[in-house]
């Protein structure tokens, strides 16, 4: 009854994303590249490399503004199902991960700005998370609505703070459930930062999010540990290099990125995971907006 329930809300919220999209008073889409070689997966000790290739849109309404990203991710054979902790590289993990989410602004539905003091407005987002991963035996499908307060902060660019509530569920190929099906973990709320700040008229940007996110209850393994709260950041330091393609400002911008992620997915990287829980991939990267 959640899954479908949640698959419902979710189509909803992407279905409201697109209509407000299409009369958006503003609107940016851009698709991107990443590469690293030093992705981390728990219960994983190999430095992994990833091509990430991703499709991204934000956009700006009468009352708020939409958010959709998805990334491909193509592993190396280090990111493949393991025999006593090694990687039998007989196959290559492939992820696809899409993240959408909508905010309401409070002042546009009222009309009239709210700012004060060192925020510049206040608003309400939910959305989803949902992913599907082949090749490296966990084979995670997570599905996951957040809902929660932002403020929007008084920046050059944006920089908004959520306090999201998560509902997640999996239902891992790897055979270490309690029982058959849909895995729920407990309700949990993450602290969410997400800035695009550009730095004064070097043509330089600094963007990137942040989220805190407590421990979710039980793991869905048989021996019922306990999931970790779990720091995770992403960050990229971009120059606006549109000049040398004869292309407008903020066309096209390349430079480096740079990844921690502290007990990924909830994983204790003190525990069984080990060092493929803790993550510490730089990276470069490089956007194509239009």
């Amino acid at each position: 009854m959640f899954a479908r329930k949640s698959i419902l809300t979710a189509s909803a919220l992407l279905a409201a994303g697109i209509g407000c999209a299409s009369a958006a008073d503003w609107s940016d889409t851009s698709i991107g590249y990443r590469y690293g070689t030093k992705f981390a997966e728990p219960f994983n000790n190999s430095d992994i490399k990833k091509n990430i290739f991703n499709l991204s849109h934000a956009s700006g309404y009468k009352y708020g503004s939409n958010y959709f990203n998805i990334d491909m991710l193509m592993s190396d054979n280090n990111d493949s199902p393991t025999v006593n902790g090694v990687p039998n590289k007989q196959s290559q993990a492939h992820e696809a991960y899409v993240v959408y989410r909508h905010t309401l602004d409070f002042g546009k539905i009222a009309g009239k700005s709210l700012a004060v003091g060192p925020f510049r407005g206040f608003g309400f987002t939910a959305g989803f998370d949902y992913n599907n991963k082949s090749g490296d035996g966990y084979q995670s499908k997570k599905r996951m609505l957040v809902a929660g307060p932002t403020v929007m902060m008084d920046v050059p660019g944006f920089l908004n703070i959520s306090l999201l509530q998560l509902w997640e569920s999996n239902e891992p190929a790897r055979a270490v459930f309690r029982k058959p099906g849909r895995y729920h973990y407990d309700p949990h709320p993450m602290l969410n930062l997400a800035w695009g700040i550009p730095l004064g008229s070097t043509g330089l940007s600094f963007s990137g999010y942040a989220n805190f996110i407590a421990a979710k209850g039980d793991n869905e393994n048989v021996a019922r540990t306990k999931t970790k709260a779990e720091t995770n950041i992403d960050m990229a330091l971009l120059y606006d290099f549109s000049g040398l393609i004869g292309a407008q400002k903020n066309t096209f911008k390349a430079g480096i990125a740079y990844q921690y992620w502290k007990n990924k997915f909830g994983n204790d990287h003190n525990g069984p995971a080990g060092d493929g829980a803790y993550a510490k991939t730089p990276m470069v990267r490089a956007e194509y907006h239009f």
